[in-house]
């Protein structure tokens, strides 16, 4: 399944469509609400696979390195709480706490947004960059070079990114590997 979910998602250069879907506040959440923003990092991550709480603090930091210079992080969580019980709703609204996300945390309740875009790990990473209304993919895959150890990150892929588009250049690393836990279904 998830090779044909990947086949369909996108590749670099695709427009990605807006979604909308519940954050742990209870609000409804949509690319269009940041009407500032440059692009997005939508990050698919949850909250028990040991590769995305490893990640946890480095995508709080991209937040707050990004989201000033017009790139928020947008974190959705791809999982079906009947197949992975600990990634229910409730328990992703504990989770954003008790890690001090200062990020939207989604819920896609249908599992379409992940699917639509082809993510299969978590955390599975997409740079998306505004350009004349539409969001293209400039970037898929990891955070950085070593997801179960952010001190000894050697290469930040995401953020190497981010700053050749801040800097209107090309993304020189279009894709990594996303290494992750499997989207639960």
């Amino acid at each position: 399944m998830p090779t044909e979910t990947a086949a369909t998602g996108y590749s670099i250069g695709d427009e990605a469509t807006d979604f909308k879907l519940k954050d742990v506040n209870g609000k409804m959440v949509s690319l269009s609400d940041y009407g500032d923003a440059k692009g997005y990092i939508v990050i698919f991550t949850c909250n028990t696979c040991p590769f995305a709480v490893a990640s946890e603090q480095r995508i709080v930091d991209l937040d707050k390195e990004f989201k000033p210079k017009g790139y928020p992080v947008i974190a959705i969580n791809p999982n079906n709480p009947e197949v992975q019980p600990d990634d229910t709703y409730e328990l992703m609204q504990a989770k954003a706490k008790e890690a001090g996300f200062t990020f939207p945390y989604l819920y896609d309740e249908n599992q379409t947004v992940y699917a639509k875009y082809g993510a299969t790990k978590t955390p599975h990473v997409y740079l998306l960059q505004k350009d004349n209304g539409k969001n293209i993919v400039k970037y898929i895959g990891a955070i950085d070079d070593n997801v179960r150890n952010g001190a000894e990150v050697k290469d930040r892929f995401l953020a190497n990114a981010v700053n050749e588009l801040l800097a209107g250049k090309e993304v020189s690393v279009k894709e990594t590997k996303a290494i992750g836990c499997s989207v639960k279904q």
